[in-house]
């Protein structure tokens, strides 16, 4: 395999581990967050920004890059990594949330999905060949399968029919992924995605399914899509005995501060979510103390920065009365300093998470951590 994930150290009294990815591009240390770049871009941040910030590896999306500007473009700029100037490791969605998430414009048939383009309505057939050949031609250092999301709740015939589908695709995305020739110089692996609702059985029958074709690494998708938290965790747990040992684990979409704790106790290595940069472009942004709503008039003449337990450059330098200014007055600058603290504060997490495992006290540190969050400091809304 071009990927090798080595376990570093283990949580006795968990499933938490943390370790390293590698292939020829380098290595990122896991349990990682990826901040989201749909569009070749984490929005407000410049690469310097990420670089700064301790990020390793970044999520782009399958979907948006297709259909603007165009993989082949994108390819003849020398892939996706020169193309936005990026040289550490790139994950690209597969596409299948999005196309899920136009339901009003898409149809799934046996051989793809066929959909209406958010840009200007052109129809368009995306199947699991296209979606591996635009990734391809990404140069994407991880690469997913083409999937069926399905809503919640989902009846139980539906969510057989999508695991189904999903296995189905999964084959013919590691087909043509072994077939197509690679962006020279790229070293890209495959994963796939374990759907099935919130359906245990389901989800055990599209894991062994998976499993049978094999892959570089395993994904949760389809969860935090409106189930409640509880019945996530079930699928998450009911998983994980399933899922490969010795392969990254990768649960999509997910999640909160909170979930990134509770996901890493049961085993996850890699997360991705919105949260931390679309909330922050509203004004909302996350603290050691849970989330804090800069934009409300509280914080008008508040001279603290957004978190005292912060070592980022919004926090060493501005005030949540300055930031609160310019929400106000709908300067740019204030979605990039929110914007910047709240990925700092992930990739923050995260560090600190993979030293209290490495050190032995990651029950300890996550026990003070999720106190913290959950106590809030009486200016904070939720």
């Amino acid at each position: 395999m071009p990927l090798t994930f080595t376990i570093e150290a283990k949580d006795p009294a968990s499933e938490a581990r943390t370790g390293i990815i590698s292939n020829r591009r380098g290595t990122f240390a896991t349990p990682a967050f990826m901040p989201v770049g749909t569009q070749a871009t984490v929005k407000t941040l410049r690469q310097d920004d990420l670089t700064a910030l301790g990020a390793e590896i970044i999520l782009a999306n399958t979907y948006h890059l297709y259909l603007r500007p165009g993989q082949a473009l994108i390819k003849d700029m020398g892939g996706l990594h020169r193309f936005m100037s990026w040289d550490r490791f790139i994950l690209t969605d597969s596409g299948g949330f999005q196309v899920w998430s136009l339901a009003e414009l898409n149809k799934i048939r046996p051989e793809g999905v066929t959909f209406r383009s958010h840009l200007d309505g052109s129809e368009h057939l995306f199947t699991p060949e296209l979606c591996m050949d635009v990734q391809l031609a990404l140069g994407s250092d991880i690469v997913m399968v083409f999937d069926q999301c399905l809503d919640y709740p989902a009846e139980r015939a539906d969510a057989e029919e999508a695991v189904a589908t999903t296995l189905a695709w999964a084959r013919r995305s590691r087909e043509a992924f072994d077939q197509k020739d690679k962006l020279p110089g790229s070293d890209p692996s495959l994963f796939g995605i374990v759907q099935g609702g919130v359906y245990p059985d389901l989800r055990a029958r599209c894991l062994e399914g998976l499993k049978e074709i094999g892959f570089d690494g395993l994904a949760l998708g389809g969860l935090s899509v409106g189930e409640p938290k509880s019945a996530m965790w079930e699928m998450v747990e009911s998983s994980m005995p399933g899922m490969y040992a010795g392969r990254p684990r990768y649960l999509m979409g997910v999640g909160t501060p909170e979930d990134l704790v509770e996901g890493v106790r049961r085993g996850v290595d890699m997360f991705d979510c919105v949260l931390p940069t679309r909330n922050a472009r509203k004004g909302t942004v996350f603290t050691s103390r849970g989330r804090l709503v800069v934009k409300n008039a509280a914080y008008a003449r508040d001279p603290g920065p957004l978190d005292p337990e912060c070592a980022c450059y919004t926090c060493r330098r501005y005030s949540r009365a300055y930031i609160r200014h310019l929400f106000q007055a709908t300067e740019v600058l204030a979605q990039e300093l929110a914007t910047l603290h709240s990925v700092h504060f992930y990739l923050e997490t995260m560090s600190r998470m993979r030293t209290a495992l490495r050190e032995g006290r990651f029950g300890d540190w996550s026990g003070k951590f999720l106190a913290a969050y959950r106590s809030g400091d009486g200016l904070t809304e939720s």
